[in-house]
């Protein structure tokens, strides 16, 4: 089969090597899945630099969710199990931990609704207890992660503001159903946020970023509210101070999505029965901005580590070379 490998660590586009590989054997508890689409994750790009918290043994192949299909034709989602990771013609994965696809959704779609809309759903709901009437605050809001969380607050009833970099990416935040779109290039967070606001501030806000959006969250948090820490897409992990909780009267939480695997996967079992029926019912529908072959794969995720795309960008070995759409 065809797969890119990581054999020395650096830039997606130079690390990753396309290559014919053995087929992967599945271990025991293990099945082996014909990757129908693989969604491509910022995990993937810090993985092939050597900078995420797992660390697969060279050579590995990169690609942390996908859309497969198992050997009795069952269409499933799956995080696929390193070193054999999405990024390829077929990949393994615990057996346990499949997921029906929604119906509701294709092969891109449906691999582009597992990490970023569990990661969502837990965040909102599980860590900060978003209400209905509530106003949310989403980092890179027209992001594969924002976009999710977006959709996911609007679906609870809240009023969502979206926090992008550039006059493209706010009028995708605005197409995703953002009450107000701030474009940090071009306008001063802090006082569009208070002025949105009436000077109240945010009562949750989901921050996918950290550095200098942590601090600008800090700033325009609510009484009472909470803000969520779920990466550091901007390279830079802030330092809090915790005597300004105290002062403000709000709450730092923080998210690994991967630990509920381990800690109580009964979660994301109901977190996909949840999503599913949102799905169902046209309350949130990733957004795949483009669809790339797998010889595109390289070039995809070094265009999602330069953080110049919108949505996600789905790897789908079906598509022949040259037909991404």
């Amino acid at each position: 089969m065809q797969a890119w490998q990581v054999h020395q660590l650096g830039e997606p586009s130079e690390a990753m090597q396309l290559q014919e590989v053995e087929r992967p054997q599945p271990g025991e508890g293990q099945v082996l899945l014909k990757v129908r689409a693989a969604n491509i994750n910022f995990p993937d790009a810090l993985m092939c630099r050597g900078h995420y918290q797992v660390r697969p043994p060279l050579p590995f192949t990169p690609g942390v969710e996908i859309c497969g299909e198992t050997e009795d034709g069952r269409r499933v989602l799956a995080n696929p199990a390193l070193p054999y990771g999405g990024f390829a013609e077929y990949a393994v994965a615990d057996a346990r931990a499949l997921l029906p696809a929604p119906d509701a959704l294709d092969d891109a779609e449906a691999a582009a609704l597992h990490i970023g809309y569990q990661t969502g759903w837990f965040g909102l709901h599980r860590r900060a207890h978003l209400e209905a009437g509530e106003t949310l605050l989403v980092h890179a809001a027209a992001g594969g992660v924002g976009s999710a969380a977006v959709q996911l607050g609007k679906a609870a009833g809240a009023r969502v503001i979206g926090v992008v970099g550039g006059a493209d990416k706010a009028a995708v935040a605005r197409e995703l159903g953002c009450d107000v779109v701030i474009d940090r290039r071009t306008q001063d967070v802090i006082a569009a946020v208070k002025e949105a606001t009436g000077g109240r501030g945010a009562d949750v806000i989901y921050d996918p970023v950290g550095g200098e959006a942590y601090a600008q969250s800090a700033k325009v948090v609510a009484f009472e509210g909470r803000i969520v820490v779920v990466g550091f897409a901007s390279g830079t992990i802030p330092s809090p101070a915790l005597n300004h909780a105290l002062v403000k009267n709000y709450s730092m939480l923080g998210l690994h999505w991967g630990l509920y695997n381990t800690k109580n996967p009964k979660l994301i079992q109901h977190c996909h029965e949840q999503l599913t029926e949102l799905a169902a019912r046209g309350a949130i529908k990733p957004l795949v901005s483009e669809r790339v072959p797998l010889a595109g794969a390289a070039a995809a995720v070094q265009r999602v580590a330069d953080g110049v795309t919108t949505g996600r960008v789905a790897v789908v070995p079906s598509l022949e070379n040259g037909a991404a759409a």
